[in-house]
This record gives structure tokens, sequence and C-alpha cells, in this order.
């Protein structure tokens, strides 16, 4: 009997369609027809055709493997099975029915079913809608063709649940370059049950969509027909990670590469230079001349704005290959690559630094910053990037030594003066922590009768024997590296501890003690805060107190100095401007700012026995300060010559080796309490 021409008839039709169960009807493993009830639960149309695998059409349809709850009459060689019908709009249905074959060498067969008991159907429409309202998107493919889709499926990729339906997940959202990875991914699956991955996936419009992937099996009655997919969007998550893996390498302000990548980068290139001996390169570190003062001075927030001008200026010197770095603070580094020589390395030293001289425009100031720059070109001595770097940072703190403005290229004889430098800078350091500073005070006269006025305080290292090491260098090591500010704390507590030591045995003397105040001293936050909890703690007069500040500190912001020097007034302590004259600076320094002493600068003092215009102009200053009662005080007298020169302009106070050496400060309180009169400037 051939069905297919028999259910093509009207009258079979009418009467199939009219049976209250589903009908399907099969020939060589294919479902050619479905009655009306069959059609209606699949969401067939009348007149849509139906060829569809056995297996597709109902899942899990293995005769015998269960007992339907009602028994469906066959021809004798009838199975009952249960299996789930998926709908065409993604509903699973279970049905239950009688499996029969009518004749087994064509494989033509009957399959009547009906969906099982009213009391089920509720929990098949409760899982619908769980998937429906997943936040997940899911979706169900058997045989290589989606059965199901929910919406947020259709949220993530933008394909309709009509559009995804019977069509397959790897033709419409796998990126070609992932079909190795998805053909892997099912083969784990069914060899290990389950499998989760972070991947990628293309949506409706071709875009990538970062997600995290799970592919179960798809199992009914124990059997496995499918696989179910379940997708996460992380790509918010994976931008944050690459946003907080893009800022641990990079610096925050500036946008350029931290010291870690930096590194990472010259790793790089060191590997390129084992494989080609040719490759050379090389490495810059700079350091800003000037950026503390303009901190100090201008604020944190200027000094922000500095930086990012800097690293942008940086970035405009530089070739495509090449690459800045700021490595901390001030310091920058650049990697030079794919060069032949040192003179290579200096053309791009030269370009940065000459970027670096422009003023820059911070909040409306035109501030000229300046720069350091070291520059080491890799050598078979450098077996590893830190020490190239090394190299390259001996010589930046050799052109900051020479005055700065200016760049170095590494060579064995500097690091040989840097070495000895950078030990001077432990020696401190280790001084510093363990309070190993001695203090000796050098008599100041006046020079018109002799009679002492004061003293200048003078830290030294005291060694581990006992014996005290002088060093002039010693406060311009402490200001380079930055120990100064910690070194007059140490400084100013010590003068104020002897001022009320003298005052106690000294009831009636008006000795003043000066300490010399370097330009991080005077700029420093933090030096009113000290200076007031200094003296409330030692008890010390603040109008015996002199702070002595070099002339070059006020060069840079006379305004900033006035309200420095302003405040210092105000907790009565007295100001002078050290080293006056030694790049002449302008006379009306006198006028701007509250100053009650100038000390002149040494060349000044041995300028007073020559004759010409230095001469004149000493004179003049002299006679300006008096007018304007301002102490003159002279520093380094060595002859009697130049004290009676001194005596006669005008000069009120000297010091120095004529005079007396520096003393300890029991001698120093000998001499303050035998009233000694040193001398008469002219005997």
């Amino acid at each position: 009997m051939n069905f297919q021409e028999n259910a093509s008839s009207h009258v079979q039709r009418q009467v199939l369609d009219s049976l209250p169960v589903l009908v399907f009807l099969e020939r060589a493993g294919k479902i050619f027809f479905a009655n009306a009830e069959a059609r209606q639960l699949l969401d067939l149309t009348e007149g849509e055709s139906l060829s569809r695998p056995v297996e597709e059409v109902l899942w899990g349809l293995f005769p015998g493997t269960a007992e339907p709850q009602t028994r469906l009459t066959g021809t004798g060689r009838s199975s009952p099975f249960h299996a789930t019908l998926p709908t065409k709009s993604g509903r699973l249905v279970p049905v239950e029915g009688t499996y029969s074959i009518l004749d087994p060498a064509l494989r033509d067969a009957v399959i009547v079913a009906h969906p099982i008991e009213p009391e089920h159907a509720p929990k098949s429409r409760l899982m619908e809608d769980v998937l429906a309202s997943l936040p997940e998107a899911v979706a169900i493919e058997h045989q290589n063709h989606v059965l199901y889709s929910n919406p947020a499926f259709t949220r993530m990729f933008g394909y309709a649940a009509e559009d995804v339906s019977g069509g397959s997940l790897r033709e419409l959202i796998v990126p070609e370059t992932r079909l190795n990875e998805s053909t892997a991914l099912l083969k784990a699956v069914d060899e290990y049950g389950s499998v989760m991955v972070e991947t990628v996936r293309a949506n409706k419009g071709g875009e990538l969509v970062d997600v995290s992937l799970q592919i179960a099996p798809l199992l009914v009655g124990g059997d496995k027909l499918g696989y179910v997919y379940t997708f996460r969007d992380i790509g918010e998550r994976k931008q944050t990670e690459e946003r907080l893996q893009h800022d641990a390498m990079h610096d925050v302000l500036t946008g350029l590469p931290n010291r870690a990548l930096f590194l990472d980068h010259l790793n790089l290139t060191f590997s390129r230079r084992l494989r080609n001996l040719d490759y050379g390169c090389g490495v810059l570190f700079l350091d800003l001349d000037k950026f503390k003062e303009i901190n100090d001075s201008l604020g944190h927030a200027a000094g922000d704005v500095l930086l990012v001008e800097v690293a942008g200026r940086l970035r405009a010197s530089l070739r495509p290959q090449d690459s800045a770095a700021r490595l901390g603070g001030d310091e920058f580094a650049v990697l030079v690559e794919n060069i032949l020589t040192a003179y290579d390395l200096e053309i791009v030293a030269g370009r940065i630094l000459r970027e670096m001289e422009r003023p820059f425009d911070i909040f409306g100031n035109a501030v000229g910053a300046g720069a350091s720059i070291g520059a080491a070109m890799a050598g078979p001595d450098h077996t590893t990037p830190e020490l190239l770097l090394r190299d390259a940072d001996f010589a930046m703190y050799r052109a900051k030594q020479s005055g700065g403005g200016r760049y170095e290229i590494f060579d064995k004889h500097l690091e040989v003066c840097v070495s000895s430098q950078q030990e001077r800078e432990r020696q401190l350091r280790s001084a510093l922590d363990k309070r190993h500073f001695a203090f000796q005070f050098q008599p100041i006269y006046r020079l018109a009768n002799g009679r002492l006025q004061g003293f200048e305080c003078f830290l030294s290292l005291l060694r581990a024997d006992g014996s005290i090491e002088s060093s002039p260098d010693l406060l311009a090591v402490a200001e380079e590296t930055g120990l100064s500010v910690a070194m007059g704390q140490e400084t100013l507590e010590a003068v104020c501890a002897q001022l009320r030591v003298w005052s106690s045995q000294l009831p009636h003397s008006d000795l003043t003690v000066s300490m010399n105040l370097t330009r991080r001293q005077l700029y420093d936050h933090d030096l009113i805060a000290q200076l007031r909890k200094t003296l409330a703690a030692t008890g010390a007069d603040p109008s015996q107190l002199v702070f002595e500040a070099p002339e070059s500190a006020f060069n840079e912001n006379p305004d900033a100095a006035v309200a420095i020097l302003q405040r210092l007034t105000d907790c009565r302590v007295r100001v002078s401007i050290d080293d006056f004259g030694s790049s002449l600076a302008p006379l009306n320094y006198l006028v701007q700012l509250p100053v009650s002493m100038v000390k002149l600068a040494p060349r000044l003092t041995s300028a007073v026995v020559s004759v010409g215009r230095q001469l004149a102009m000493l004179e003049a200053l002299i006679r300006l300060a008096n007018t304007l009662d301002v102490l003159v005080a002279a520093q380094g007298i060595e002859t009697q010559e130049q004290l009676r020169a001194l005596a006669r302009m005008g000069c009120a106070l000297g010091q120095g080796p004529l005079l007396s050496k520096p003393l300890s400060p029991a001698q120093a309180l000998e001499l303050a309490q035998a009233g000694f009169r040193a001398f008469a400037a002219g005997d």
C-alpha cells in the first residue's frame, strides 16, 4: 500500500484530519504528512509542505523505551513511545503514542500520538516562561538546527526567534576565525559533558560581542538530542578589565607608559638585539630642573599641568619607533630604537632639550621648567634592561650636577663620578636616619667695634669615631637629592635648642643665630607650621633667629617669595638674603622683600680691594641698604685690608677665617659669656 498516494487523496486527508490525535506518516526515515491536529501543534499552515527527518519532528522517538499511560493499538508491529515535539514557535511539547511499522522494506510507518495528560502541561509552559525570563541568552540546537531561542538571545544578537528557528548557530553567530573553536567545543561537550569558555560571537550587524559561553548536552529521557547554549554578555566587564590593565601599565596623569610597561618594551628590544647584533638602541633619562619650585610656588595643580605638557612635547619630539614613559614624579624615560651610534642618541636628546627650553603656559603664566637628560647607548656590558636604565640615570645625575638644562652621554668616567656622589647621598641618608650630625657656630662681628653680633650655625656630619666632617658641598648634595628639608628641620631644632640654652645662661643677651635656608626649604609647604611647632617646643625667642635664604631662591617667583617672607616676619623671625649679588640680581629686591639683612657673596667681599665697576656697584649697594635700614654682612673675610675697606664703606657685619673659625657649642657659649671683643677695624 502506497501511503503517499493514498494520503494525497482528498477523502483520506479528511479522515486523518478529523482524528482528535496526532497522526504522522513516515517513509524512508522522513515524515511526509501530518494531520490537522499535528499541523496545529507544529504551527504549520494547511498548505505548508512537510518533509523532515523523524528525529527532528519527534525527539527521543525510540520504540519500546517506555510505556505510555494510554496504550494505542496498532497492527501488531506497534511499539509505544514517549517523545518531545518541538514546535515552530519554540515550545517543547511532551507526547506519547504508538509507532507502527507497515512496510519494513520501505520503512513505511504510522505514528499516532497525543500530548501527555493535562496536569503535565503547566510544567512545560513554566519551563518555557523560565527560559524566556532569563537574562542570559539561550538557544537550543538539534542536528545543527535551532529549535528555540529566548528573548535575551534576540536582545544580544539581534536575531528574532523566527530568523533563528531552523538555522544554524555556527552559520549565524560564529565568526569565521572561531569556526575551529566551535567544533572543538562541541567535541569537548560530547567527551566531558559540558564546557564553559570566554569567547566572541557576532551579532546580526557583524559586530563582535564578548560572551561567556556555556554549552551543555540536551538530554531527553536520558538521551542526548542536541545542545543547549547559554550566552552571557561580558563586554562591560571586558572593557573594565582592559581599562584596569591599561591603567596598571600607564601613568594615569599623562597617559604615557609607566615604569613596568617601559621595562617590558625594553626587554622586547633586548630580545631583538640578541637576534640581530647590529640592532642598536639607547635610553634617555629625563628629569625636570625646576619642577619642585613650580610645584611649591604655583601649587600641585600647576605641577600636574606641567607634567601633562611635558608628556605632550615628548610625544611630538620622538620618531614613530621610539617610545616615552613617565617613571614617577618628574622623571621620564625614552627608548630610542634602531640607531647605529651614540651620536644618533644625541640628536634625539638635543631635540627634546630644545622642546623643554621653550616656556610652558601654566594657568596663564609663562613658566620655564628646563630639563636634565642622561643618555646611555646599549653595549656589551648591558646584559639587562635595568643596567641600561641605571647608566642613563647616572648620566642624568651628572647633567643636573653640571647646572641642568643639558644632556650627558654615559661613559665609565662619569660612572665613577656619579657613584661617588651617590655614596655621598647614601651617607647623608644614613646620618639623617641615625641623627649623626654635629653643629658648629661661626661668630659674626660688628665691623665698627669688633663686638659679637651672633653666630651662623653650620651642620656637619658626625663620624663614628666622634670626629666632625665639614664639607662645603653638603647642603648642595642635600638640596639636589631632596634631603635638604629634613636636614633643615634638624638644624632648626638644634638652633632653637641652643638659643634656649644660651638665653638661660645669658639672660640679657640679644645675640642672634643664623641658619641657611635652601630653596626647597623656603618653598616647603610645612615650613611655617614646623617653625611654630619648634619654637613652641623649645621656648626659643624667634627674634633671635635669622633665616639666610640664597638670592637665587627669589629670582624664580618674587611674588611668592614676598608672601613667604612676610609669613616668616609675622612669626618675628628675621630674614637675610644670602650670597647677595652672586647673580647681579636687581637692587629693588632690597625694596620689595621684607628682609632685615643681606649677606654679600664671597666674590663681592674680595672685590672691596679692587678698582672699577664692581667696586662702585658694591659701594652703591651698601649705601642703598643703609638708607633702607637693611644690615649688610660680608662673609669670607680673609685679610685685614678687606676688613678695613668694608668698614670704611659702611658694611655693618662680617665673618670669615680672619675673624674666627667655626666653634663648637661650648666654645661659642664661652665666647658669648666673655663679651669678647675680637678686634677693631681701625687697628
